[in-house]
């Protein structure tokens, strides 16, 4: 038992980085309460080690601590697409406004933060049902907490309070529905269990359709997909810029991994995967993927619909943000490798885009004291640098080429054309254009209105600036060579005890 637990510990160095790291964030900001500043430094070097760890986990494929979490490429690319999101989220937090105006608060913020990672890095890897609900609640009270951190700020508080009663109605219906699956399988937690049950074929259809349903809930809660995303809009604008931005990646990240992996370990027949044909089945035929498609189509639809008439730049990215997870839920409806790697390419675009966007957002809102899409009349001309980028990320997140947003549409519609998904494809294209709307709404102010009031130049730093060069440099790097991160997302797509 001793040396089972060593071997499993030795692989679950990321998630002991990040437990050491939020612990002396504590002991730190109780014993240096004068210097909060050497908190986020402390518990930034945490989550780059942990990165590192994660990207030393590369190639592996195993089950740790008797099947409760797995270490393979699938959970290692979300831990290294969540690192680098948290690490960033860190230096946008340098220059937050929201986050410096309560500086006396930075340790608990920093641990918060290392503990939401904490979490997403466990939901990444969980293959047991129990396992599925600590990291997704450990990642939840952290979040909710986190979402009400500027409470001075009229609407944080009632962004966290929304955040909190709508993400306890999900899990309730999730743990409804895992209790149902429990019940069903007799007995089994793990998914490689439920799998081995449901091969039989001795499971009600019907019962089982009703737990996915359930558990749908609380899964499409954390990636904000129709109807489970009305905490979205109103906690992107009340929480700080900084975990907004966190939220709409790291979390919905975390929410895909999970989804994918209980649903392709669970319900999937796994004598089919790595057939020539490259496409699986459903055990039983049960078509879980024709419910996935219809809360595609929801999500992407009332995202763009509802993203037209926003006037605030924030609740406009909630909006999009929405929008972007039923663009990935596509991705997840093909039931084929190719589906898979097309979401994962997406999300490497995505972290890119949307933390660029707003990144601007909060550089934008510290000069000039506004969300307000009007209030960028004439932003060009005021700062041209941020301006373009603005832009550049916008038509990416628009999927306009030759930016990385571009490519990762093109790998998802080429999955759903691959497998004759193709009136999903073109609601898909649709809804595309829709976009476009809004996003170069912002764009024609910016370039193509008279700024009203004052028209001074506005001058950012050069730490400023070169945090936006990381974030747009990729978004258009990708966009024309691609390979790597395409090379990246085709090897992450195995999962342990699949063939």
């Amino acid at each position: 038992m001793a040396d089972q637990a060593l071997r499993s510990l030795s692989q679950f160095l990321p998630e002991t980085s990040l437990v050491i790291t939020f612990c002396a964030a504590i002991l730190i900001g109780i014993i240096f309460r004068k210097r909060p500043q050497i908190v986020p430094v402390v518990s930034l070097l945490g989550i780059a080690v942990a990165l590192w760890f994660a990207i030393e986990q590369v190639g592996t494929s195993q089950s740790v601590f008797s099947g409760m979490i797995v270490v393979d490429p699938f959970a290692v690319f979300f831990k290294v697409l969540i690192g680098a999101t948290a690490i960033i989220i860190f230096l946008f937090s340098i220059y937050s406004s929201e986050v410096q105006s309560t500086i006396k608060r930075l340790a608990e913020y920093s641990a918060l933060l290392v503990a939401m990672t904490l979490g997403m890095f466990l939901m990444s890897g969980a293959s047991n049902l129990l396992m599925m609900v600590l990291s997704i609640e450990l990642t939840s009270l952290s979040s909710y907490i986190l979402a009400g951190y500027t409470k001075e700020a009229p609407d944080s508080s009632e962004a966290s309070l929304k955040y909190i009663i709508y993400g306890a109605l999900s899990t309730g219906l999730m743990l409804y529905g895992i209790s149902i699956i429990y019940g069903l399988t007799g007995g089994a937690t793990d998914f490689y269990g439920i799998n081995k049950t449901l091969s039989a074929g001795s499971v009600s259809p019907l019962v089982l359709l009703v737990a996915s349903l359930l558990i749908i809930a609380g899964l499409g809660y954390k990636i904000s997909a129709v109807p489970f995303h009305f905490w979205a809009p109103d906690v992107y604008e009340g929480a700080p810029i900084t975990i907004t931005a966190f939220l709409s990646v790291a979390s919905k990240a975390a929410g895909f991994a999970m989804l994918i992996r209980f649903f392709k370990v669970s319900f999937i027949d796994s004598s089919v995967i790595g057939l020539p044909t490259g496409f699986w089945a459903s055990l039983q035929e049960f078509e879980w993927n024709k419910i996935v498609a219809i809360l595609s189509v929801l999500t992407m639809t009332l995202g763009n619909l509802v993203a037209v008439w926003q006037n605030n730049l924030k609740r406009l990215l909630a909006y999009s943000s929405i929008a972007h997870a039923g663009y990935m839920l596509m991705g997840v409806v093909v039931l084929s490798d190719k589906g898979l790697a097309a979401v994962l390419i997406y999300f490497v675009v995505y972290l890119f885009m949307n933390l660029g966007a707003f990144y601007v957002v909060m550089l934008i809102e510290s000069k000039i004291g506004s969300e307000d899409i009007d209030s960028y009349r004439g932003f060009g001309y005021r700062s041209p640098l941020v301006s373009i980028a603005m832009a550049i990320f916008f038509i990416s997140l628009a999927g306009i080429p030759p930016t990385a947003g571009f490519i990762g549409k093109l790998f998802l519609f080429a999955a759903l054309l691959d497998a004759k998904w193709i009136w999903l494809a073109v609601i898909g294209a649709l809804n595309t254009v829709i976009s476009l709307y809004y996003y170069v709404r912002v764009i024609r102010n910016m370039f193509l209105r008279d700024p009203e009031g004052s028209t001074t130049s506005i001058v950012f730093s050069n730490p400023q600036l070169t945090i936006l060069l990381i974030l747009l440099i990729p978004t258009l790097v990708f966009g024309l060579y691609y390979t790597p991160i395409v090379e990246f997302a085709n090897a992450s797509v195995a999962m342990f005890g699949l063939p």
